[in-house]
């Protein structure tokens, strides 16, 4: 947490993006775009494995597997 306020920081350290090599706002954006996508996804993703397994799944990875790359990668900050 960041100084108690409630709102997470993500830092990711050794990557070659930048010149200061941590990137902050990137992570930062993409966990809190994970958690939103998640709050949604998740209890869709459990409905929908009650019948059809497999889409269930993959509903259910969507925040994890498209979601969080996709905001971190697109902010290189």
């Amino acid at each position: 947490m960041a100084g108690g306020t409630g709102i997470p920081i993500c830092v990711q350290c050794g990557t070659a993006s930048n010149p200061c090599r941590c990137v902050v706002v990137g992570p930062t954006l993409g966990f809190l775009a994970f958690a939103v996508a998640a709050v949604v996804e998740w209890p869709v993703g459990a409905l929908v494995y009650c019948f059809k397994h497999v889409k269930g799944r993959r509903i259910m990875a969507h925040p994890a597997a498209v979601v969080y790359p996709l905001v971190t990668n697109a902010i290189p900050i």
